[in-house]
């Protein structure tokens, strides 16, 4: 394919604007279709999104455009989760033993905000808003696009790029090309947002640097701070059943509920009940696209390939890493797409795969697991095996939070780490009771 004047994508979120920077400083002219309005200028609805955790996989590619200075004025540290139990006590348990070792919040709107007047900045790209790519024709490489009027127009594209979202037209137009479509797995939990606001003076009214949890079985309840001193709220639990959002059908039940499992909570949230009942309840889904791109043509990026669960923190860190790696695989190719999509989609679908399937796995994981001894123990006892053996062993949190290894090998490897710490495990209760022998010798199978 011969290096393509302009360059379409469709959305311009958290993915597709950093994928305009990257696009722009390569010297590509970026036309996005962006369906909601600018948020830069008009106010954009509240509880409809769940705050955002920045790892180590997000913050490379934006060191690399040159706006993590920028970005790292609006963050928060996260040194590890705050646990809350039904009695209010509170445990810290930290996310890894190095100081560097922590994630951030961040506002997904700021971020947002800021990436698109990163890309406009760049002089080559251009952000059309209240415009949405409905349609897509790969033969003729023409869109529908369709305004907020309800007016409609077609328009050419030499090269589309699809990052307009889980629901992403660009991605169900694709499945019409292919035998085999794409899928959205329902999660049948769902979520829903509500609000500690910050002290007068804009202090915090809980530890500033934690995501804070109250696990509880079926269902839980986290907190992100926010630089203004106030904390995000995210209620997850299942849609139908006894304890549901499908139970919580009036003020008094929401009352009950929250009292006897959230009472600490509860207390810091002004008009709860109001806020509850009035913002909307949030769809949780995996999205499984076994065909990324159409030829040389088209190709998507971002949740429209591969949105996942919330509970790894990683849909936009992997977004983020999409955008790196393609922006790499353009320089190894020297910008011949035709080389660049397969190659791309070879492999970033794999670790998309992997990291899905690690989002749902931590969901149990921080809804009820992190509550059971044993689970603290093997905490405890992996991070002394990565300390006398860094080499050989490193939490899989770690490993997809904090390093950069491809997911799959974090998988793999979280797997093997697994069957180790079951080992090890099994019949002690501390880990001054670890039988370090036994350690090295199963550490050292591993590598042969």
């Amino acid at each position: 394919m011969k290096r393509p004047q302009t360059i379409t994508i469709a959305g311009a979120g958290l993915v597709g604007s950093l994928l305009a920077v990257y696009l722009a400083r390569r010297g590509y002219d970026v036309t996005i279709y962006e369906k909601r309005p600018d948020m830069r200028r008009e106010q954009t609805g509240a509880g409809r999104s769940i705050n955002l955790a920045l790892a180590n996989r997000g913050i490379l590619p934006l060191e690399q455009v040159g706006l993590m200075p920028q970005v790292r004025e609006t963050l928060i540290p996260m040194k590890g989760r705050m646990l809350h139990d039904e009695n209010g006590q509170l445990t810290l348990v930290p996310y890894g033993q190095r100081p560097h070792e922590v994630i951030y919040s961040v506002s997904r709107a700021g971020l947002n905000c800021l990436l698109m007047s990163a890309a406009e900045a760049t002089g080559r790209v251009r952000i059309f808003f209240g415009q949405a790519v409905e349609q897509v024709d790969f033969k003729r490489r023409t869109l529908l696009v369709r305004e907020l009027s309800g007016a409609e127009r077609e328009e050419p594209f030499e090269l589309l790029l699809g990052a307009d979202g889980a629901g992403s037209p660009v991605r169900r137009a694709m499945d019409t090309w292919h035998d085999t479509p794409s899928t959205e797995e329902k999660l049948f939990h769902s979520y829903k947002e509500l609000h500690i606001p910050g002290t007068a003076q804009g202090d915090f009214r809980m530890e500033r640097e934690a995501l804070h949890i109250w696990p509880r079985g079926d269902f839980m309840m986290i907190g992100l701070p926010n630089p203004d001193g106030s904390f995000t709220m995210t209620l997850f639990a299942p849609d139908e059943g006894p304890v549901s959002f499908a139970a919580l059908h009036d003020p008094a039940s929401f009352d009950e509920f929250f009292r006897r499992n959230f009472a600490d909570a509860l207390a810091l949230i002004p008009d709860a009940a109001e806020l509850y009942f009035r913002n909307p309840t949030g769809f949780l889904g995996t999205v499984h696209c076994p065909n990324w791109r159409v030829g040389d043509a088209a190709a998507l990026i971002g949740d429209a390939a591969h949105a996942i669960v919330p509970f790894h923190g990683q849909g936009m860190n992997c977004g983020f890493e999409d955008c790196h790696d393609l922006n790499a695989l353009l320089d190894e190719h020297h910008d011949d797409w035709s080389a660049v999509l397969p190659a791309y989609e070879a492999l970033r679908k794999p670790n998309a795969e992997a990291i899905a399937l690690m989002a749902q796995e931590n969901y149990v994981e921080m809804r009820a697991t992190v509550r059971d001894p044993k689970f603290q123990l093997k905490k405890a006892v992996g991070f002394e095996l990565e300390k006398r053996y860094p080499e050989q062993f490193i939490p899989r949190y770690s490993m997809v939070m904090f390093h950069h290894m491809p997911y799959r090998e974090a998988l793999s490897r979280g797997e093997r780490n697994e069957e180790i710490l079951d080992r090890l495990c099994a019949d002690i209760d501390s880990p001054t009771q670890m039988d370090w022998a036994l350690a090295a010798q199963l550490l050292q199978a591993t590598r042969t």
